[in-house]
Formats: structure tokens, sequence, C-alpha cells
């Protein structure tokens, strides 16, 4: 099987009869691309829902789940930072989410178990949410007084999430001369939906910053600040605003991730943890820890969106 697919966009690509997906080793399948009649497109897909409806294949997008491809950024003794990639999810699929695979990675890599020190009784679990869709930055512990010493500062809001997205449409400045705007529409803690993103039946105060930090015809590119941490936070208010996140298949509307997906084979969500601001222990302050760079295929959404403006 012959890779095709740029390395850069976080994904593998294999040129592949359908049969020898099953031949397929850590790695999990993301998405496939389609030919029909009129057009070639790419969707998200399961690898069960592959292998009994569709026969019409030309190419497997794949992401790797060899231990050694997650990107550590930094690491003490009973806590590490990671990137992780859009698709992985952080615990919900034991053995092929992110804590299954820093476990393997750590077990292999000795230098890495020293530094760590993990307690083998309690192994690696996020300190805070990242959904299976966004990328980005990650903080995980692997020792029970480190673990309930970082959730602590969650809990007293003390930490600071910062997040890159790119949104479908026109977002309006925002009037702050420092360019900043706020989002403030209340929220269920628990996740909302397309026609009620703010939930049901009882919402709460959230709130996020938010700026722009770049346009094109049809996208905007956002930073945002959470001050508040509800479930899909951003995904909700963004869609609340009338400019969901790109590729947000529960919040946006079905004809623009219909045509994200088809007619440019975006089939990611949009969003990205860009830097998370923490205290770790025994430091005198906060230290920030950055994600090297927005993804490149978001970029490059938005790059060939400028292209067709100027066209």
């Amino acid at each position: 099987m012959s890779r095709v697919f740029e390395e850069s966009s976080g994904y593998t690509s294999y040129s592949t009869p359908i049969k020898r997906v099953r031949e397929l080793e850590n790695f999990i399948l993301v998405g496939a691309q389609f030919w029909t009649p009129k057009l070639r497109y790419c969707k998200p897909v399961r690898k069960a829902l592959l292998l009994e409806r569709h026969r019409r294949v030309s190419l497997l997008l794949v992401m790797t789940t060899d231990p050694f491809s997650i990107s550590i950024l930094s690491a003490g003794r009973g806590w590490l930072v990671v990137e992780k990639p859009s698709g992985l999810s952080v615990q919900e699929e034991q053995g092929q989410d992110l804590c299954s695979v820093l476990q393997r990675r750590i077990n292999a890599d000795q230098d890495l178990k020293n530094k760590i020190d993990c307690d083998p009784g309690f192994g690696v679990l996020p300190v805070h949410r990242l959904d299976r869709e966004t990328s980005g930055v990650i903080l995980l512990a692997c020792r029970p007084r480190t673990f309930s010493y970082f959730a602590m500062q969650f809990e007293h809001h003390k930490v600071r999430k910062r997040y890159i997205a790119l949104l479908h449409g026109d977002l309006p400045e925002p009037a702050a001369e420092d360019g900043w705007g706020l989002w403030t529409w209340p929220l269920s803690k628990e996740a909302g939906g397309r026609l009620h993103p703010e939930g049901r039946p009882r919402t709460v105060p959230s709130e996020t910053r938010f700026r722009v930090l770049q346009r094109s015809a049809h996208y905007t590119l956002i930073e945002c600040d959470l001050l508040t941490g509800r479930k899909h936070q951003i995904r909700r208010q963004a869609r609340l605003a009338g400019h969901a996140v790109v590729g947000d298949a529960r919040y946006g509307t079905s004809r623009s991730l219909k045509f994200v997906r088809e007619e440019v084979g975006f089939i990611r969500l949009a969003l990205h943890s860009i830097s998370l601001q923490v205290q770790l222990p025994g430091a005198a302050a906060p230290q920030v820890f950055q994600s090297p760079a927005i993804p490149p295929e978001i970029l490059r959404l938005l790059e060939e969106d400028q292209g067709s403006e100027g066209g």
C-alpha cells in the first residue's frame, strides 16, 4: 500500500482495495474518499460501516496510533502535556484512545518512564476534557496526588485555556478597543444540539472571550479564551452567534457540513486547543504550554478560500 497524502495533515492516506482494510494495524480509520459518477469526495466513516456498505472506495484516510507519533510537549513527575490529534478519543475507547496510546509509549520509553515516574496502579488519566474531534494541547496525570493538584486548579478557575477556531461566515469585529469580544449565552452543563445548542432544561452562565485573527470570503479564524468550562462551549456559542465551527457535525448545518466534506475534502472539526496555562507542582508561577502550530489543514482551507475570493 502506497502513501499518497501529506503527512503534515495529521492523517495518512493509503490507496488500497476494500479487502485490505482489515490488514491495517496501529491505525484508526477516520475517513475515506469515494468516487461517484459526478464527483470525488471525502467523509468520516467507521471501519465496520466501510466494510459493510461501501465498495467504491479509492482512498482511505487513516490516523496512526503508533505511540511514538504523539507529540509530547513537556513532562515531569506525575504529569505530561501532549498534542492530541483530531479524531482520537481521550479515554472512551480502551486500547485505541489517547490514554492507552500514551501508556504504551511510557512502557516502551525508559527515559520517559523514569522522568514522569507513573504510579502503575493509577495509569494515565486526563485532567480536563478535549473532545474527540478537537485537536491540540491536553494535560494528563499519572499519579493520584498530581492529578488532584491539577484538578483543584481547574475547579477554582485558575487554568487558562485558549483555542483556535475556524467559523463559517463573516463574524462581526468586536467593538472593544482591545479587539476582544465576549459571548455570554447561558448553556446547560450537558451538550446541546443543532436546534437547541444552549441545551436543556437548565442553563448556567457561560463566557467565552474571542478575537478575529483572519478572514476569507466564507470563513473567519478566531482565537478563543474560555472563561467558563461548559461542554462544547465554543461550538455551542459559535452556533448561537450564527457562525458555527467549520466541520461541526453536531451544531453546524447539514448543508455546510456536506459542502466542506464533499467539495473541499475537509473532514475534521476546525477547532484546536492552542495553549494551556497551568501552575506546575513546586513552581512559583504559572507556565504556558503552546501548540507548535495551527493545524495545516485548517490554514489550508482558509488560504484556498482567500485565493478563490481574489479570483
